[in-house]
């Protein structure tokens, strides 16, 4: 197992954080999936078992290793967790390999501590049941953790990739039932095609609209 360059990894996540910051991401699925075939199967597996721990889901086949099964119905890697990490406009796709291997690097240490008795034939990760993932996932969130920043940015993508569908665009994903928006009731658009949200949240106008504001809602 190669060993990770962890100032390359936080580069990474570094620049990252900068283009989510700016919204700047807009996922092409197709260049995605090149990315995915250069990782290799080892490494989407361990993300994707990494993703179902924090969103578990449903196996997607009878021998689906990633997808532990905890839960019935999708999770983060039916709503599209992998697309998102290998978008080719994150600068992460190039770090995954290392950061799959300091995962599965810290999972060899915890079935160690464990006496749990790995396969060598799946990544060390995957072989992990859901309760150890689950265990294993709280001890790379600690307060010391050395790689804790390398954790947070994963969880971070793992959500966006549920919770709003970075990976796709929005009038696509719901009209396609993308799971994360459906569990989040996120209400389709209008006729017009747009989310105008025409009912006040508190129930009443709290201000004025600004007599300079353009048709599109900006401030001029």
């Amino acid at each position: 197992m190669p060993s990770p360059d962890r100032r390359m990894v936080l580069k990474a996540l570094a620049t990252t954080f900068t283009v989510l910051c700016a919204g700047q991401v807009s996922v092409s699925s197709a260049a995605s999936n090149e990315f995915e075939d250069a990782a290799g199967e080892w490494t989407v597996h361990t993300l994707e078992a990494f993703a179902d721990t924090l969103i578990p889901g449903e196996r997607r086949f009878k021998a689906d290793l990633a997808i532990a099964d905890a839960v019935a119905g999708p999770g983060a890697v039916q709503a599209g967790v992998i697309t998102t990490l290998f978008s080719p406009e994150l600068p992460l796709a190039a770090a995954l390999p290392e950061i799959s291997a300091l995962l599965n690097a810290r999972a060899i240490l915890y079935a160690a501590d464990h006496l749990i008795l790995l396969p060598i034939t799946v990544p060390a990760f995957v072989s992990l049941s859901f309760r150890h993932r689950t265990a294993l996932v709280r001890l790379l969130f600690d307060l010391d953790d050395p790689d804790r920043a390398i954790w947070q940015m994963l969880s971070l993508l793992t959500g966006l990739a549920f919770d709003s569908a970075a990976h796709s665009d929005t009038h696509l994903a719901v009209a396609s039932g993308h799971p994360g928006l459906s569990w989040l009731h996120f209400p389709p658009p209008g006729a017009d095609g747009l989310w105008n949200f025409p009912a006040y949240s508190y129930g009443s106008v709290l201000a004025s609209t600004h007599p300079a504001t353009t048709a599109s809602g900006s401030p001029t």
